[in-house]
């Protein structure tokens, strides 16, 4: 099991930038998948983005592909999400996720077992 934090959420304007932190806990982060998922108010939770343990595939939701970008840095045990052009379709609570694999993969969104507490983004019109 690993331990997740996340960071760097607030409110900004459209059309602006935020930049995401997940750090997790242990010394295994390289053998996990990470992922972002969020959760808009009154809405299910979406499977926003997703980095493979080597960072050798990656997932992204159509509605973010060409804004947001998923990096990792296994050294720090720490992933992050580059969120840009903000819209407000953009505001939820945004969650990191990891899974455990044996293989370069992006894990499907329902086998995720490891979460964080969320952070909120909010993105102004």
């Amino acid at each position: 099991q690993v331990q997740l934090v996340e960071s760097g959420g607030g409110l900004v304007q459209a059309g602006g930038s935020l930049r995401l932190s997940c750090a997790a806990s242990g010394r295994t982060f390289s053998s996990y998948a990470m992922a972002w998922f969020r959760q808009a108010r009154g809405k299910e939770r979406e499977y926003v983005a997703a980095i493979s343990r080597s960072s050798g595939s990656t997932y992204y939701a159509d509605s973010v592909k060409g804004r947001f970008t998923i990096s990792r840095d296994n050294a720090k045990n720490t992933v992050y999400l580059q969120m840009n052009s903000l819209k407000p379709e953009d505001t939820a609570v945004y969650y990191c996720a990891a899974e455990i694999t044996v293989w370069d993969r992006v894990p499907r969104r329902n086998e995720y077992d490891d979460w964080g507490q969320g952070t909120q983004v909010t993105v102004s019109s």
